[in-house]
């Protein structure tokens, strides 16, 4: 079976085609089984780039590194947050989980499982009730449910999961209940609850940070806002902390990633975790931005919030975000573009992107082929101004053991052996595939190297208007390098190929009007088409490129 009939199957019956999908796995090359990987260097991430600077940077200032809680009571956001606590809540995400039913197996199951061809005994129906039991209990994991079933009844993993959809729904209906738990909206939350067995352990004073993630219940996502961020925070933890030491330690961090100027603003939010007219908020001035940015804040804990986790020590607290940092260096305005790129970012290609992403679509696979082709491109070229009706020998003689004759002809009167546009350049220019006379080429090429002898604006008033974009695209585009013979002379020699190979008759080989790419034997990479499109770019290959090459197999 092929993927798209398993894909259509699993609509109908998963389990089977879940097995099917078994045999699409090919087996490996010999030459290809257990790979060896190369080390090589790979392109890592902007925000991950950005976290192990401020490792760095807080390890040199002699903080030491801890993992807070992630998950938070909701007991401590009151403690830490006191009336503030459900404002706080509202933004967080509560952890809920699925309850553990109690599963009946009552006659109607047992005679629809018999129904489904299952030999049922009084055995395997108490096994199947202890297997459901332990579920209930929690003695059983979720991921093993499955498994035990079909142990249970003497199936297979496949029947057991169809017995356990359609003869007991209840395990499919069921909603999550939430807890009390939730995931952490600030470090803080993990801070306070780390910081009550630390300072039991250690005298002060202790330097602790912590990089890592948060989670809030945004409205929505948008260019400033994700759901989940991370957190660059440190504490100090000492008998007497000075707000001065937060001024400090933001200096010292941000001086490591370039910023020479500091301004602390008192910040107006008022988080009640802290003493009153502590809460400030860090502005940097970096040189290369030339901009002040709001980057961190800091604060003194309030010793009621301090005092509920039993800590008498004295507590300053810094925190700044990772990704509004890394979009300050890198200069980006968009946190969706930074944190998934994969999803957001608008894709950019070069013309040499594209360049490198257009190619033959046909081309001969034998030597004997490929030195066809190349007696094709010979004839056609220096012959394509020949008036008709004109015919040329390309080849006579033995090609793929076959005796064979190749001819280039043109039958009507008053023509050419080749079309006018046969011998077009393709260019790319701002994103733009364009098929270029080769008479406009080097009129334009000569205005370059004499510009004194040629007149750049008469050969500009040659083109016409409509296709003005051609001289820019001469003068400052990619060059491929494929005229539209070369592509065509490949696909002929290919078809001669394989006429040769599979037939004995003779054949006509035709080329008349291009109008799409294929017309002369080339094909774009599906993200460049998909780039030209989204971006409105111009695929104009136009031209008449009339050609005729006779086969004659003897």
């Amino acid at each position: 079976m092929d993927k798209k009939k398993i894909i259509k199957l699993a609509k109908k019956d998963f389990e089977r085609a879940w097995v099917e999908s078994g045999n699409l796995v090919k087996k490996s090359h010999p030459d290809k089984e257990y790979p060896r990987l190369k080390y090589e260097i790979g392109k890592s991430h902007i925000l991950n780039d950005t976290i192990a600077m401020l490792r760095e940077a807080y390890l040199r200032l002699g903080f030491s590194e801890a993992v807070n809680p992630l998950f938070i009571d909701k007991n401590d956001v009151y403690k830490q947050f006191g009336p503030e606590a459900p404002a706080v809540l509202d933004r967080c995400f509560y952890l809920a989980g699925l309850p553990r039913p109690d599963i009946g197996i009552g006659v109607d199951k047992i005679n629809y499982i018999k129904k489904l061809g299952k030999d049922i005994t009084d055995e395997k129906i108490a096994k199947l009730q202890e297997v459901f039991r332990g579920y209930k209990k929690g003695y059983l994991d979720g991921d093993d449910l499955v498994l035990k079933v079909s142990e249970a009844l003497e199936i297979d993993n496949e029947e057991g999961l169809s017995i356990l959809e359609k003869v007991f729904p209840e395990i499919k209906d069921l909603m999550p209940i939430a807890s009390n738990t939730t995931l952490r909206s600030h470090m803080t939350s993990g801070w306070f609850i780390s910081l009550e067995k630390m300072v039991k352990k250690s005298k002060p004073p202790l330097k602790m940070f912590s990089i890592d993630r948060c989670f809030r219940r945004e409205q929505k996502e948008d260019s400033s806002h994700l759901m989940t961020y991370h957190s660059a925070s440190c504490v100090i933890v000492d008998d007497e902390v000075t707000l001065d030491m937060g001024k400090a330690i933001s200096e010292a961090l941000l001086e490591y990633f370039g910023f020479s100027k500091f301004k602390f603003v008192p910040d107006e939010k008022k988080s009640k975790y802290y003493i009153p007219e502590t809460q400030t908020e860090v502005y940097g001035y970096h040189p290369k931005l030339n901009e002040w940015v709001e980057i961190a804040t800091f604060g003194l804990y309030s010793p009621i919030a301090l005092s509920k986790y039993g800590i008498e020590k004295e507590v300053m607290n810094l925190g700044l975000g990772v990704e509004r940092i890394a979009m300050v260096l890198n200069q980006m305005n968009d946190v969706r573009n930074l944190v998934y790129p994969q999803l957001y970012q608008k894709l950019e290609l070069s013309d040499r992107d594209i360049a490198t992403m257009l190619n033959y679509n046909y081309y001969p696979v034998t030597e004997e082929g490929q030195s066809l082709m190349e007696s094709i491109l010979n004839v056609w070229t220096n012959e394509k101004d020949c008036n008709s009706p004109c015919e040329f020998t390309i080849f006579e003689g033995e090609f793929l053991n076959k005796e064979i004759s190749v001819k280039a002809f043109e039958g009507e009167n008053n023509a050419k052996l080749l079309g006018p546009a046969s011998t077009n350049h393709v260019y790319i220019y701002g994103g733009n595939i364009l098929g270029i006379p080769e008479n406009i080429e080097l009129s334009i090429k000569k205005v370059e190297l004499n510009p004194q002898e040629y007149n750049e604006k008469d050969i500009i008033n040659e083109i016409p208007d409509d296709t003005k974009i051609i001289y820019d695209a001469v003068k400052n585009g990619v060059p491929t390098n494929i005229r539209y013979i070369d592509a065509l002379s490949a696909k002929t020699a290919y078809k001669i190929e394989e006429a040769v190979l599979s037939r004995s008759e003779d054949l006509i080989f035709r080329n008349t009007i291009a109008r799409a790419l294929s017309d002369v034997n080339l094909k774009l990479d599906n993200i460049a088409m998909n780039y030209i499109n989204n971006e409105n770019k111009l695929i104009d290959i136009r031209g008449p490129i009339f050609s005729t090459i006779k086969l004659e197999v003897k």
